[in-house]
């Protein structure tokens, strides 16, 4: 098992069909596992290649989005604590580590069985098949710009990355969000499946999200903190709509959108304005 079948072990290859549950590929002849498909002798047809239990090369009529060249979902199936954990990427019967070197050093944000990890294959010195999730470099290399009308959506996310600082997201439509941990109430784990709601889609085409419930005492609340704080600063603070959104932030711990959204609730009821950079209490 040399040249280029080994280097394509976790890729999907183009073969011709030899028998009833075998296929032929730069010419070597390769069983057909689980084949549930009836193919004609002669035809051509793309399989995965990869090492079943034995050892043997097989190929797999079933192609999965992760592979040696591309990055996919994959469900994780189970979670083995000095291990890692298995993944399902689409093939039956072939499960794929996940090390626990590239999981999270606290195991209380580890995924469960269910989540999914965005991961790509790569193969040892034995050809046996390892699942890699996706780094920040490699999301941001292929970064797809998310649409301005996503403000205030609610979407579905999942973590590609979790950490103490934040977690970094990807939507179903392939976007990339951040959650800052003002905007959550626990950590979420990694590969953990959620639906938030978008409050900034920042000019690079990435979005913030929050996990904080939309509710209208929630803008009250936030609406009567701003206003607390411009009672207890003579009336005045050098915070607008128009201010940078980390200055929000170490002021009410809240994000720029919520902070515009109380702020305009103030403004409507006349209680605030806003003034050569500044917002006063209107008297």
């Amino acid at each position: 098992m040399k040249g280029i079948i080994m280097e394509n072990i976790g890729t999907i290859q183009s073969g011709t069909i030899t028998s009833e549950n075998t296929i032929e590929i730069a010419g070597k002849t390769i069983s057909i596992e689980a084949n549930e498909s009836t193919f004609e002798e002669n035809e051509t047809i793309n399989v995965f290649l990869y090492l079943n239990k034995e050892g043997e090369l097989v190929a797999s009529t079933a192609l999965p989005e992760a592979t040696v060249d591309s990055f996919g979902w994959a469900e994780v199936v189970s979670v083995l604590p000095h291990l890692g954990v298995f993944v399902n990427i689409g093939v039956a019967g072939k499960d794929i580590l996940v090390s626990k070197d590239e999981l999270p050093a606290f195991k209380s944000v580890w995924p469960k069985e269910g989540d999914h990890l965005f991961v790509s294959l790569e193969t040892d010195k034995k050809g046996r098949l390892e699942a890699k999730p996706i780094t920040e470099e490699e999301v941001m290399e292929d970064l797809e710009k998310a649409p301005e009308d996503f403000l205030n959506k609610e979407v579905g996310i999942r973590v590609y990355k979790a950490t103490k600082a934040g977690s970094a997201v990807l939507t179903e439509e392939g976007y990339r969000g951040f959650i800052h941990p003002n905007e959550r109430k626990e950590e979420p784990r990694l590969g953990e499946n959620l639906v938030a709601r978008v409050i900034d889609v920042k000019e690079d085409g990435t979005l913030n999200f929050s996990l904080r419930p939309v509710k209208k005492w929630s803008q009250k609340e936030d609406a009567e903190l701003i206003y607390e704080y411009l009672e207890e600063n003579d009336g005045v603070m050098n915070l607008t709509d128009k201010s940078d959104p980390n200055e929000i932030r170490e002021t009410f711990q809240i994000s720029k959108a919520a902070f515009k959204r109380a702020l305009g609730k103030l403004m409507k009821e006349e209680k605030v304005k806003q003034e050569e950079g500044r917002t006063v209490i209107k008297h």
